[in-house]
């Protein structure tokens, strides 16, 4: 028994064929090239169908049911994308269209949503009945996961924990506010923070790699600290308090069994994990409960999105 997924960015549209056990078992990649119109944007998405099907050597109608992720605010009722600023989308059909074109029924969510219960079904937080995941990216996306259903509110816009407000009349946020989480703990707010804090050192260590490499990273901060520079440790330190801060607001509100963060910066594991646990450990509201919010890195890495939507009708 088969599953189709298809995971909808910015730059690429990811296709996949999943399994009964949540394993991809075929996939194909196609550009989204957005913006552009949305006609143009469902071919390529039908192409990416046929083609993953075409690898794993089946029609697309032997798959059971087929999955979208989407940016945006989605409406899973009509299968419809009600806005996506990235890729331009107004009320565009994209869920009824390719239930249209293969004749399967198709689901439609979020793709943070559909990358959240990627992590739930198959990855870090398989086994849990509670869980949120938070992606730390150009934004701050996240997918909320409450017994064992995606919850996305009254409207199919809930669960923006990035747009939660960490420090009143702080930086400006895209989204019009200010001080908003994403703007403090996303990866481009770390590489906001130690462009900045470089500069006002323009000595150190970190100043020195930014040169090197001609650019800033959200991982260069940390790769100086490691190599003993104090400008990188005071940059890492003030952004695991923004984060902590951010992840501490959200197991007060939800008390999930397990919340998982992903992303790039993500990869340094326990060098972040740690001192992030100790921060969020004192802030939490529950914390002389005997069990508490166990915090992690996701796992699936950019197969979540593709696996997530393959199972969106579990969800």
């Amino acid at each position: 028994m088969y599953y189709i997924g298809i995971d909808i960015g910015g730059t690429n549209i990811a296709c996949g064929i999943v399994d009964e056990d949540c394993r991809i078992v075929a996939s194909s990649k196609v550009k989204t090239n957005a913006p552009r119109p949305y006609e143009e944007i469902l071919g390529a998405i039908k192409r990416s169908v046929r083609a993953a099907c075409e690898q794993a050597g089946i029609k697309p109608s032997d798959a059971e049911c087929i999955g979208i992720g989407c940016p945006g605010t989605c409406n899973r009722e009509s299968g419809t994308v009600e806005y996506s600023n990235n890729l331009g989308f107004v009320n565009a059909p994209v869920g009824r269209d390719i239930e249209a074109e293969f004749g399967i029924k198709t689901y439609l969510d979020n793709d943070a949503n559909a990358a959240a219960f990627g992590e739930f079904v198959a990855g870090a937080a398989k086994g849990s009945r509670n869980a949120v995941v938070i992606t730390l990216g150009t934004g701050v996306g996240s997918g909320i996961i409450i017994d064992g259903k995606i919850y996305s509110g009254s409207n199919f816009a809930g669960g923006e924990i990035g747009h939660t407000v960490i420090v009143v009349d702080g930086l400006p946020c895209t989204c019009g506010r200010m001080g908003c989480f994403e703007a403090y703990s996303s990866a481009t707010g770390l590489i906001r923070m130690t462009s900045e804090t470089a500069a006002l050192n323009p000595k150190s260590l970190t100043a020195r790699l930014i040169e090197q490499d001609g650019r800033v990273s959200a991982r260069t901060a940390y790769k100086a600290m490691k190599q003993g520079c104090e400008t990188g440790k005071a940059i890492t330190e003030r952004y695991v308090k923004y984060l902590a801060c951010g992840i501490a607001n959200t197991i007060n509100i939800f008390q999930p069994d397990i919340l998982c963060i992903g992303g790039g910066v993500c990869n340094e594991g326990d060098t972040l994990l740690i001192p992030l646990k100790e921060k969020v450990a004192e802030q939490i509201y529950s914390k002389n409960s005997a069990k508490n919010t166990e915090i992690v890195i996701c796992s699936l890495g950019n197969e979540a999105g593709i696996i997530g939507a393959a199972m969106l009708h579990r969800g």
